[in-house]
């Protein structure tokens, strides 16, 4: 089986009041508890993003950076992509970025 990372776009919506907040985590709680062994690191938020060019130059994200990541794994990249399916980001209008990591 492939390793494969979700690359998180899009920040969820910040919780108004702690039950929200505790909906939102539990949505993402119960999200990846349905991937089950699939599921090889659940990841961490990121922070805000620069992109830096060849020739040194930086810039921000034309959208929505990097937001987070996870690392899945999955036969190939169409049930890495169903195992993204459901995902809370969704709901904030977000997305995730599929791709195989491939051994060094």
């Amino acid at each position: 089986m492939a390793k494969y990372i979700f690359g998180y776009h899009g920040r969820p919506v910040t919780p108004e009041t702690a039950q929200q907040d505790q909906a939102v985590m539990a949505a993402w709680g119960q999200w990846f508890g349905n991937m089950g062994a699939a599921l090889v690191d659940i990841g961490n938020p990121a922070g805000p993003s620069q992109i830096v060019g060849q020739n040194g130059r930086v810039s921000k994200p034309q959208s929505v950076g990097l937001t987070g990541y996870s690392i899945v794994q999955a036969d190939t990249i169409e049930s890495a992509m169903k195992l993204a399916q459901g995902c809370p980001i969704f709901a904030a209008g977000g997305s995730i970025e599929v791709a195989e990591l491939m051994p060094m």
